[in-house]
């Protein structure tokens, strides 16, 4: 029952198709111009012209020498011979120890890319990326009190350094009194 739904569905897809690319045009017959049949008239119709000439023959039965010739792979199989390839595979040999010891590891260590952690990376990525934005935004701000702490700082040695000529100056005025009013030696 489905699959008679499903062939008169595509069955009026296709007349629809017909219908765009051909209007509303008919055959000879008076019947309306049908896409499968108009490609099959033309494939029969190359393959008569084709079997009626000698050469088209014989060019189909070239074709898959055609393409092998065609490959650039078929170059070098002709132009280097087998010894050259074994020399060029042996002097590579270290290279693919390595690349094979390598590949090693890679299928032993397969499990633990397939493991939960692995997977849960995209979903660990994006609690990341909101901590990286928190980390930045706390990197910000001890930036920004850092900056307050060293001008703080700055300002207590300014105040610390005027205190001590303030000192030094009330200090020396008291001396200069003390002095003069004798209550105390002249120093030397």
């Amino acid at each position: 029952m489905e699959k008679n739904a499903e062939i008169d569905n595509f069955e009026m897809r296709v007349q629809a198709v017909e219908r765009h690319i051909y209007g509303e045009r008919k055959n000879r017959g008076g019947k309306p111009v049908k896409c499968a049949e108009s490609l099959a008239r033309i494939q029969a119709a190359l393959a008569n012209t084709a079997n009626k000439r000698e050469r088209v023959k014989i060019l189909h039965k070239k074709i898959e020498d055609l393409v092998k010739y065609l490959d650039p792979q078929f170059t070098d199989h002709i132009t280097v011979p087998d010894a050259m390839k074994l020399e060029f595979i042996l002097a590579e040999e270290d290279f693919l120890l390595s690349q094979a010891a390598l590949l090693e590891q890679v299928s032993k260590l397969q499990p633990l890319l397939d493991s939960n952690y692995i997977r849960d990376v995209p979903e660990h990525a994006t609690k990341l990326q909101r901590l990286s934005q928190i980390h930045i935004k706390e990197q910000d701000q001890a930036e920004a009190q850092t900056q307050e702490v060293k001008r703080l700082f700055e300002d207590y040695n300014k105040m610390m350094v005027l205190l001590s000529k303030q000192f030094t100056q009330w200090d020396d005025t008291l001396r200069k009194l003390e002095e003069a009013k004798g209550t105390r030696p002249v120093e030397q």
